[in-house]
């Protein structure tokens, strides 16, 4: 039978839990999750088990990265069920702090990143959200002090934001991005798909089929408004409502004009029922 992973949920144990990997110098790697784990997850799970001698998750809902409005309470938790799954994956240590660790009495330190942060996209329609997500970071980066850290290019604007903050801060940390995993259909998978009707389901996959679409169609030096548009008016049709689709340089996450104006990457981000899905394909 696997071993059931060691379950910190006080920064003094998940400290001692480190130590003798750290003592015998052996490479520690983290996998941020907010839980409600899938193939996705353990994708980065798998790698990380591959770069590092002691492998971390961290599963925490961080209450500071959603809106009074948005799906914190009901945002799915299946602790047991994600327990199973890290048992089979072989992870050495989850990190499990209530928000009364992670926040407490007193708390008042944030962090306000910019940069890719305020590229209009993400920050656009959830203005509290990567404050929220830099700050837990930094605090998982600093209890943890990881060697690498390891995240889904699903959430690539946040994947971007989490990379410029590491480098910012000088934390002796590497973050590494990897690639979404999808289901057949192309669905990108997120815990949040859940929620989807059978209807809803069936219709999601236009998101990675305009994707498709549209960066075919600017590899090949058409003009980026142009398909820009064609492909909200493509999604709209299969039922969502489009908050964007935009082209921005991959790294910096400025717009961009032309092909030539540097590494493409598209994003979107679109609402169909009550659930709001995003992806991204680079060009």
């Amino acid at each position: 039978m696997a071993k059931r992973p060691l379950v910190a949920r006080t920064v003094s144990s998940l400290r001692h839990a480190l130590e003798p990997c750290r003592n015998s110098g052996g490479r520690i790697a983290l996998v941020p999750t907010m839980g409600a784990l899938h193939r996705g997850h353990l994708a980065l799970v798998s790698e990380a088990r591959r770069r590092a001698k002691f492998v971390v998750v961290s599963i925490f809902v961080n209450p500071t990265q959603f809106a009074p409005n948005e799906d914190y309470g009901s945002y799915p938790r299946r602790f047991e069920t994600d327990i199973a799954e890290l048992v089979k994956a072989k992870v050495d240590l989850m990190w499990a702090p209530s928000p009364a660790v992670m926040y407490p009495k007193g708390f008042a330190t944030r962090i306000a990143p910019q940069g890719a942060a305020l590229a209009g996209l993400e920050d656009k329609f959830r203005p509290h959200f990567f404050g929220g997500v830099a700050t837990v970071v930094a605090k998982l980066f600093t209890q943890i002090s990881p060697d690498v850290a390891l995240f889904g290019q699903k959430d690539y604007q946040q994947l971007r934001v989490v990379t410029q903050m590491a480098k910012d801060l000088d934390l002796a940390v590497k973050v590494i991005g990897l690639a979404t995993v999808r289901e057949k259909d192309g669905l990108a998978l997120s815990s949040r798909n859940v929620y989807l009707s059978a209807l809803e389901r069936n219709h999601a996959p236009a998101l990675y089929r305009t994707l498709k679409t549209c960066a075919a169609r600017i590899k090949a030096r058409e003009p980026i408004e142009m398909v820009l548009e064609e492909g909200r008016r493509d999604i709209t049709r299969a039922e969502f409502a489009v908050d964007y689709l935009e082209a921005r340089h991959a790294l910096t996450l400025a717009p961009v004009t032309s092909v030539k104006d540097g590494p493409i990457r598209l994003l979107v981000a679109a609402k169909i029922g009550k659930t709001r899905l995003i992806d991204n394909l680079a060009v």
